[in-house]
């Protein structure tokens, strides 16, 4: 019988696997469906999250733990690119001295729900849950060696 701890960590490596699984399909969705060009930026998160899709999965289904390290690792890249991406977007200052980042710009916004969700910020948040994921994974199984 699996200890409660145990089954809190296979759900919370489920939960960081639906995100990336969720992020990656949204992306997909916004290039393929809606045929939004991703810029420069947008390309760098897509490298991040990508995968995790699939590090995640097989983790998942392993209960391998250990992958939280490398999970928190990702995310916490990404959430770096997420953020300066939104501020050059959304933060004047930022965005006037934004460099040039290929044929579509970084600056742009395809989608503005409520004036602030932008891709760039539904990636970040996305990031941001699966880095926090990854530190309580870290801290539950701190000292303990699940290979």
């Amino acid at each position: 019988m699996e200890s409660k701890s145990a089954k809190n960590q296979e759900n919370m490596l489920f939960f960081a696997w639906a995100i990336s699984v969720i992020a990656t399909l949204g992306s997909l969705y916004f290039s393929e469906i809606k045929q939004f060009e991703p810029c420069e930026l947008c390309w760098y998160q897509r490298i991040l999250m990508y995968p995790l899709t699939i590090l995640l999965g097989i983790a998942s289904v392993k209960k391998y733990y250990g992958i939280s390290l490398y999970s928190a690792v990702f995310s916490g890249i990404g959430i770096c690119v997420s953020l300066y991406h939104y501020l050059i977007q959304k933060v004047p200052f930022f965005t006037s001295s934004a460099p040039a980042c290929g044929r579509v710009p970084c600056t742009g916004q395809y989608i503005n729900w409520f004036g602030f969700i932008t891709i760039p910020f539904l990636a970040l948040i996305a990031f941001i849950m699966i880095f926090i994921i990854s530190l309580l994974l870290l801290r539950m199984t701190k000292g303990v060696d699940r290979t």
